[in-house]
């Protein structure tokens, strides 16, 4: 067999050339899309993504310069390494929409809707619901503005930065530190200025609540709670929910420029 692919690759050089080429880029398109906004919902079909990538790849193919594979060089390890490329791109973007996530799962634990929790086929974790619904508002929104478009550029690009047979990854360009603790940070600190105004609804609803209790003890206000705070925090989300699409895009509008 060695034999075979060997005089293969002496008699068709541009198609042994391509097909090596083919293949990190196919593996590395994989990766991205493992962790990628848009392209890691596990609500599209295999085939689908598969085909996708396939189509990425013929097209990539034919914009990047494809450099000869070197002899000292081993196939398995490169493979692995543009895997491993693609999904650390995937993953820095997805870090922006896990900023929304959180935000979405701090408004529904002061709605008090804990226990009503989903699976995400995504994740295959317990999700909350408001969490969810703002994840998949944030994956809307990316696509919208046209984050799949700076994805793919990004994608395209990244072939400056890592050559498709490259052994080792240059992390000091790729990951810039000061975007990383920023994305990062902003997990905690966005969050919660999306959910701050149903936050701030909830305690006020505890307070009256509070002093309710200790004017009259006779009122169950820890019963009447589990009925006022989910219904309270929904007429905020409903009020306030264009106001949140906006702030969301501006957001995510805000790190276009790390693509």
């Amino acid at each position: 067999m060695d034999l075979i692919l060997t005089q293969f690759a002496k008699i068709f050089p541009e198609i042994n050339l391509a097909l090596g080429a083919g293949i990190m880029i196919f593996s590395r398109f994989l990766g991205l899309m493992q962790f990628a906004p848009g392209f890691n919902r596990k609500e599209l079909p295999t085939i689908a993504r598969l085909s996708f990538a396939l189509i990425m790849t013929v097209i990539t193919a034919s914009v990047v310069k494809i450099p000869p594979f070197p002899n000292d060089t081993s196939m398995i390890l490169c493979i692995v390494l543009n895997y491993l490329f693609g999904a650390l791109i995937g993953y820095i973007v997805n870090c922006v929409i896990a900023t929304i996530t959180a935000g979405g799962d701090m408004i529904n634990t002061q709605m008090g809707l804990s226990s009503a929790m989903v699976l995400d086929p995504t994740t295959r974790a317990q999700t909350s619901i408001i969490g969810n619904l703002f994840t998949l508002a944030g994956v809307i929104i990316f696509m919208a503005i046209g984050g799949l478009y700076w994805l793919i550029d990004a994608f395209i690009r990244s072939f400056e930065i890592f050559p498709m047979y490259g052994t080792s990854v240059p992390l000091d360009k790729i990951v810039n530190m000061d975007y990383l603790i920023l994305i990062t940070s902003n997990v905690f600190l966005v969050g919660m200025q999306i959910a701050a105004p149903v936050l701030l609804a909830t305690l006020g609803q505890d307070i009256i609540l509070g002093t309710i209790s200790k004017t009259a003890p006779q009122v169950n206000v820890f019963q009447m709670s589990f009925l006022f705070k989910p219904i309270l925090g929904a007429l905020i989300l409903t009020w306030i929910l264009p106001m949140l699409m906006e702030v969301i895009t501006e957001y995510i509008t805000s790190f276009s420029n790390i693509f």
